[in-house]
């Protein structure tokens, strides 16, 4: 399966100088894969991997100090092979069970910048310490909707994906397949699943939701390794939390996450802020700040911290933690298509425009689920409508207050392009395209 970070490692390799790459993601979302087999095996002679998490004993490379020199020739010793610094890539993999190799970064993109070095960490936003200024940062996110229609194998339909074009036919492939994206989700190891193992679509589906029980599994186990100081079981509450809230939403927008009866005796967002935000960290979920006013730039400034919209990183894992089959997905009830919608709207703005923390506007009785900034700095509201209702009041208010120069409907619609180009509706898998606006 192929991702599109790929383009950024390779435009990092062809510098002539480069300081080290260090892959931040929740875990499982395919950073090793990327990094040793995507990129490494296909762009280098050979890729030396250090994996601090299943060799914990190699962590003694860096006992007679951090000097790169040294530590080279201590990992050419312990694997008893020659590493060519001007060929072969290295992989610090999961470095954050080791505190001496992070320190170690520093070093190597002062000493030897044209060294080829990488590091993936799980919990990047939960470490004490890193060299800041010292390294080149890359989210990688589960896996977007375009690398679900990459991992499908049908080039033609990509194509189309890829030039946005609308039509009947395009859009029942590509609406099929965002259905099974809302069951299957962007983990790797689910996707894999999906499309290449035999048997029905009622098997791969119970392959997918094993997967999905076992990645479940593996967080909560992180929430105890990792929570440090923070309450292993509040983390715990909050996550567990987050698809219930967004399931009480009916056709209509998500509402701002409560604190109320979350965790007991805890009501207040002082009290959560510790656990939400080790969430965030370790980017197994994400805010949107609803905006109650004229939104105007910087819109960070018009947002409450004790104020925002709580999504899940993965919306099949959404789904799966309120057991949901996959013909629940396919069927799209009207119940819970609402908030499944939006949780991909969001996902995919965090992941394809790189945008985080999202916006929204709410006043009155009014919502809008996303504010988008244009190129030019135009923000510009996005109503996101799941189904083939594409009639929007709140959009109709809020163009008549502030007259924005585009809108956008994101709908389970085929989508049209209107004649002027202003009032936009696009099919929702379209929505990493707002980029181009």
């Amino acid at each position: 399966m192929e991702r599109l970070a790929t383009a950024q490692l390779l435009d990092w390799k062809n510098r002539k100088r480069r300081k080290p790459l260090l892959l931040d993601g929740a875990r499982q979302v395919g950073k090793t894969w990327l990094v040793e087999r995507l990129f490494g095996k296909k762009s280098f002679p050979a890729v030396h991997t250090v994996d601090f998490l299943a060799e914990p004993n190699i962590a003694g490379i860096f006992d007679d100090g951090l000097e790169p020199e040294r530590i080279i020739s201590n990992l050419e010793i312990s694997r008893g092979e020659k590493i060519s610094l001007d060929s072969d890539l290295i992989l610090f993999d999961e470095v954050g069970e080791c505190q001496q190799a992070i320190d170690s970064l520093k070093y190597f993109a002062e000493r030897m910048p044209h060294a080829f070095i990488c590091a993936t960490g799980s919990n990047i936003g939960l470490l004490g310490s890193f060299p800041v200024g010292k390294v080149e940062f890359l989210e990688l996110f589960p896996m977007c909707f375009e690398e679900f229609v990459m991992a499908s194998g049908n080039r033609p339909l990509h194509e189309a994906f890829q030039e946005q074009r609308m039509g009947q036919t395009v859009h029942g492939e590509l609406w099929s397949l965002l259905l099974d994206y809302y069951f299957v989700g962007g983990m790797p190891e689910a996707v894999q699943a999906w499309f290449h193992s035999d048997g029905s679509p009622l098997e791969r589906s119970e392959r997918v939701k094993n997967i999905h029980r076992d990645l479940i599994a593996g967080y909560q186990r992180d929430f105890g390794k990792y929570g440090g100081k923070l309450n292993a079981g509040h983390i715990e509450a909050v996550f567990r939390n987050i698809p219930g809230q967004l399931a009480k939403v009916m056709d209509d927008s998500v509402k701002r996450y409560k604190f109320k009866d979350v965790i007991a005796k805890k009501s207040r967002y002082q009290e959560l802020q510790g656990p939400i935000s080790w969430l965030e960290q370790a980017k197994l979920a994400s805010k949107c700040y609803p905006i109650d006013c004229q939104p105007v730039a910087p819109l960070k400034v018009l947002a409450k911290d004790n104020f925002f919209k709580l999504f899940l990183f993965d919306v099949a894992l959404l789904g799966h933690m309120l057991n949901m089959e996959y013909a629940d997905q396919r069927a799209q009830a009207a119940s819970y298509k609402g908030f499944i919608a939006e949780n991909f709207v969001q996902n995919e703005l965090v992941r394809s425009l790189k945008r985080y923390p999202t916006y929204s506007w709410s006043q009155a009785r009014g919502e809008i689920e996303f504010l988008h900034r244009c190129r030019d700095g135009e923000i510009i509201p996005v109503e996101v409508k799941s189904g083939a209702r594409i009639q929007a009041r709140s959009l109709s208010a809020y163009v008549e207050r502030y007259a924005p120069r585009y809108t956008v409907k994101l709908t389970g619609t085929v989508g049209e392009w209107p004649e002027k180009g202003t009032n936009l509706v696009w099919p929702l898998y379209y929505t990493r395209f707002l980029n181009n606006l």
